[in-house]
C-alpha cells in the first residue's frame, strides 16, 4: 500500500465510499478496506471538526459568561458609586437645610429680643413722662396752693390787720 494523502470530511467520506464500492464491484478488497477507511478516516474528522466548534462555542460562551459577570461588577459599583454620591448630596442638603434652620431661628430670636427692647425703651420712655407728668402736675399742684394761701392770708389780713406779724 503507497503512503497517499486523502481527502477529509464529506469528501474523504465521499470518495472513501466510491473506493469501498468500486473495491467491492471489482473484489479488490485493498481498495475497499481503504475506502471503509477513508470513510472511517473522514467521519472522525467531521467528528473531530464538530467538537472544535463545540470547544470554541464553549469558550465563546465562557467569555461571554465572564464579561457578563464583569459588565454585572462594573454596574454594582457603578450603583454603589451613585448610592454614596446620593447619600452624600442628601448629607450635603440635611446640613445646609440645618443651617438655613438654625439662621432661621437665630435670626427669630434675635428679632424677638430686639422687639422685647424696643418694648421695654417705650415702656421707660412712657414711665418717664409719667413721672415728668406727675412732677408738673404736683409743681403745678403747689404752685396752686401757694397762691390759695397767700389769697388767704391777704383775705386774714384785710379782715383783721395785725401790725406784727
Amino acid at each position: 500500500m503507497t503512503q497517499q494523502r486523502t481527502a477529509g470530511g464529506i469528501v474523504g467520506k465521499m470518495v472513501g465510499k466510491a473506493k469501498e464500492a468500486v473495491g467491492s464491484a471489482t473484489g479488490h478488497d485493498t481498495l475497499e478496506r481503504e475506502g471503509r477507511l477513508q470513510q472511517a478516516q473522514g467521519e472522525a474528522e467531521l467528528e473531530a471538526r464538530e467538537t472544535a466548534a463545540q470547544g470554541q462555542r464553549r469558550e465563546e460562551q465562557a467569555r461571554l459568561a465572564d464579561e457578563r459577570a464583569q459588565t454585572e461588577l462594573e454596574r454594582e459599583e457603578l450603583r454603589s458609586e451613585v448610592a454614596a454620591t446620593q447619600r452624600e448630596q442628601q448629607a450635603q442638603r440635611d446640613r445646609a437645610a440645618a443651617e438655613r434652620e438654625a439662621q432661621a431661628s437665630t435670626a427669630q430670636r434675635q428679632a424677638q429680643a430686639e422687639a422685647q427692647q424696643r418694648d421695654e425703651q417705650q415702656r421707660a420712655q412712657r414711665s418717664e413722662e409719667q413721672a415728668e407728668q406727675a412732677r408738673l402736675a404736683a409743681a403745678q399742684e403747689e404752685i396752686r396752693l401757694h397762691r390759695e394761701a397767700r389769697a388767704a392770708e391777704e383775705r386774714a389780713d384785710r379782715i383783721d390787720p395785725e401790725e406784727d406779724r
